[in-house]
């Protein structure tokens, strides 16, 4: 038995957005809760096992699990039919985790840190900085329309969405403008706009 906790327009969005992209959405109970949201609104919800009171809370047969990178990693290795991740004897295995992590590890972090226009030297060596990760991406996605070349992965939506949410995070032009414009044209990112009422 899958469950996940679920608030609509918050991280475990993409979760949703993930099984819908792979056909499992059947495979996993969906259960809403409420969560604090950063404008003040929502608030705790005794409904959600969630430690901090946060989403994505993903229980799997009684053993539950937080984190995007890390429910997103599970539900690809659970559901590999779904073609989303990189089996374990897949050569693209490592660079699928090495992304997936990096997006935790890296560009969210850094992403944060230029939002709230925080710039430290222990920071810069330990992270790098908004604009190295930008060029990192860029790089990369110079080789091919994917993180992983041809072939579209989980890595690509978790990574892609959050410049499609955030817009002013966007370089102007060069190869990420046109990735995330691919992301959002995929029917399951469009799927996931109507149902979090967010513009696709």
């Amino acid at each position: 038995m899958i469950e996940l906790f679920h608030a609509p327009r918050s991280r475990s969005s993409a979760i949703v957005q993930l099984l819908d992209e792979m056909d499992m959405m059947e495979k996993v109970t969906i259960r809403e809760v409420s969560i604090s949201r950063q404008d003040g609104s929502g608030g705790a919800d005794p409904a959600n096992p969630h430690p901090d009171g946060k989403v994505p809370y993903l229980l799997h047969d009684g053993a539950g699990m937080t984190e995007e990178n890390a429910i997103m990693l599970h539900l690809t290795d659970l559901f590999p039919e779904g073609g989303m991740g990189a089996p374990l004897d897949d050569p693209l295995r490592g660079p699928f985790l090495m992304w997936m992590a990096w997006y935790g590890n890296v560009l969210e972090p850094v992403v944060h840190f230029h939002f709230a226009q925080i710039e430290s030297p222990a920071l810069k060596r330990t992270f790098r900085d908004f604009p190295t990760a930008v060029a990192r991406l860029e790089a990369q996605l110079a080789k091919g329309p994917w993180l992983l070349g041809e072939r579209y992965s989980a890595a690509d939506q978790i990574a892609a969405q959050m410049f499609h949410l955030f817009p002013q995070f966007q370089p102007k032009d060069g190869p990420i403008p046109d990735w995330v414009a691919r992301y959002a044209e995929r029917p399951a990112s469009r799927r996931q706009a109507e149902r979090d009422a967010l513009p696709a």
